[in-house]
């Protein structure tokens, strides 16, 4: 009887794929070994000779290139060679780097290549060109909101090492009679009553009340750390005027719908908001309003579109979307024992706001609402942000793939469904233990 020798061979995917390993200072190129006397090249990181090794790689007939997401060195190259028609495969560097055997650049970008070839490579998310503009710009706005915060730190650190305990009359130090108080402190203004006659008619605090936080020591040193930090916040207040009109600018351009928003008064004006109609640039670009979602401000809506984009187009269901967000169970499952159900920790910008949207759901009305207390009280606070985090994310994918407007369910439904729900498992239970549950008769009035 003879013996016949099966050989499992990996389906070719890509036959012209070429990988690339991504440096500060040179970049390795493979392409396949039959294309080229030499299939693995080197080439700088300058513009013409990025623009060479296009050209070299159009005249191997390489259509596809993979090249790992190294620092922010490959971003000049994704975008030479996507100009150039190459589609470009943006892999994580973990998939790759476990390989044992393969320490040098000339080996990474062979070991890519082939990889790429049989298709063993997964592909990250990176949003079209005109998306990734207004994402940069909204993250430069981010970091001038975080710079500008602490400068506020630092003003309130001077006031209180002057003894001046204005933050403890006042919720917001930078607000308008915050403001207009430092202002007059650094200008020469040392008289408390002079001060407290600043405040706004708004403000709790009593004139006497404000007076008496104002007693300070005044030392030199805390008052010029005070100016300083004064005129940093002031710079970063004028920088994100600019910013917002640049935003402006860039939504205006996007704008695919021609919508006003609909009044929306439950949620007001949010402190670090755009000096622009941000609600309404953000309808007219996406075609929904995301921030009828609860919990969901303009601020995280503008984050969700500026780093994803107006569709969804890249991922095929919603699991696989909250899946890239991180926001799904671990499925750790060995022996047929599931061992941990711990989500992914990623460094996602989306999934942290959609957690911090969450959290803000705690004392809020409506079916979200009310979930969210219903998870809390059931597995913890982490869990639960966790999971609405999840369901955030499930919305957010229904209303941007079918363009359909959220519809707010009513408490008392949730809560109904809650008790429907908790009464089924007890039955259950107690039909497992051989017991049956009898409904108690109400008690007829005497």
């Amino acid at each position: 009887m003879s013996q016949q020798t099966h050989e499992s061979r990996w389906a070719i995917a890509h036959p012209n794929a070429a990988g690339i390993d991504v440096g500060s200072k040179s970049h390795y190129v493979a392409v396949p070994p039959e294309r080229a006397l030499e299939a693995v090249q080197e080439f700088g990181c300058h513009t013409a000779d990025l623009l060479d090794m296009a050209d070299w790689l159009k005249s191997c007939e390489v259509d596809t290139v993979a090249l790992e997401s190294t620092g922010v060195y490959w971003i000049p190259l994704y975008e030479v060679l996507e100009a150039s028609g190459i589609e470009v495969w943006l892999v994580n560097a973990k998939s790759v780097r476990h390989v044992s055997g393969r320490k040098s650049d000339v080996l990474d970008c062979q070991w890519l290549q082939q990889l790429h070839t049989f298709g063993l490579l997964r592909r990250a998310m990176r949003p079209e060109a005109r998306v990734c503009e207004i994402r940069e710009v909204v993250r430069l706005r981010e970091v001038l909101l975080q710079e500008r915060a602490r400068h506020v730190q630092r003003m309130q650190k001077a006031l209180t090492q002057m003894n001046v305990q204005l933050t403890s009359v006042l919720s917001d130090v930078v607000g308008e009679t915050g403001l207009a108080i430092i202002r007059a402190i650094v200008a020469g203004e040392r008289d408390p009553q002079r001060l407290a006659q600043l405040r706004n008619y708004r403000v709790h605090a009593s004139e006497q009340e404000i007076a008496s936080s104002l007693q300070g020591t005044w030392k030199d040193e805390h008052l010029f750390c005070l100016e300083h930090d004064l005129s940093c916040y002031d710079f970063h207040s004028r920088r994100l005027q600019v910013v917002d009109a640049k935003i402006d600018m860039l939504l205006r351009g996007l704008a695919q719908y021609d919508k006003t928003p609909a009044r929306n008064a439950s949620k007001g004006r949010a402190k670090n908001a755009a000096s622009f109609d941000l609600r309404g640039a953000l309808l007219n670009w996406s075609g929904v309003d995301l921030t009828s979602v609860p919990g969901i401000d303009v601020t995280t809506a503008l984050k969700v579109l500026a780093e994803l984009g107006p569709t969804l187009h890249h991922f095929e269901t919603g699991k696989r979307f909250c899946s890239w967000l991180g926001l799904c169970p671990g499925t750790r499952i060995t022996g047929g024992k599931r061992i941990s159900g711990k989500s992914k920790q990623l460094p996602n910008q989306v999934s942290r706001a959609l957690k911090l949207a969450a959290m803000g759901l705690s004392r809020t009305h409506g079916a979200m609402g009310a979930y969210y207390r219903q998870l809390v009280v059931r597995m913890g606070s982490g869990k639960a942000i966790t999971a609405v985090a999840h369901k955030l994310a499930r919305v957010i994918y229904a209303m941007l793939t079918g363009r359909n407007e959220y519809v707010e369910q009513v408490q008392d439904r949730q809560e109904q469904r809650y008790r429907e729900k908790a009464i089924k498992n007890i039955k259950r239970r107690a039909a497992e233990m051989g017991f049956e549950l009898v409904p108690r008769q109400p008690q007829a009035l005497a």
